[in-house]
């Protein structure tokens, strides 16, 4: 069996931001010669996701604020308790439990094997730092 792993760094200028890692991942796939096999890909820090989702701006839209309505973000250490050790991004911690860590997809015939409209996403919540997403790619 085959694996290939790489390490996508991001660095968003704002504090949400939802970013299409298709291209990315694919070409990791193809660098890895795998044919038939799965591709992992997760968020490695807790106030950030990777999901699946369609790649459409205003949707991107309803999520933040949909997420912002769920879980504000308030710096106030009387609203979030985690807040009280000095940081201010609970909210953040929120947001990325509801989208998710991982998503592994399918790769047949050496290509990502999606549905419909889906692409990869790495969602962002506590901005303005780099951050890494793991590419894992398994099979034959």
């Amino acid at each position: 069996m085959k694996s290939h792993t790489e390490y996508l760094t991001f660095n968003t200028p704002t504090k949400v931001a939802f970013l299409n890692i298709t291209p990315q991942v694919a070409e990791a796939v193809r660098k890895s010669g795998v044919q038939e096999g799965l591709a992992l890909c997760n968020a490695m820090h807790i106030t950030a996701s990777v999901f699946i989702n369609d790649d459409e701006p205003g949707l991107h839209q309803d999520f933040g604020k949909w997420l912002e309505q769920l879980a504000p973000f308030d710096p106030d250490p009387n609203v979030y308790h985690h807040n009280r050790t000095g940081e201010d991004n609970a909210d953040a911690h929120l947001k990325r439990q509801i989208m998710g860590r991982e998503v592994v997809v399918a790769i047949t015939k050496g290509k990502l094997d999606f549905g419909p409209w889906e692409q990869i996403f790495y969602g962002e919540f506590d901005g303005h730092r780099p951050k890494r997403v793991l590419v894992k790619v398994i099979g034959e």
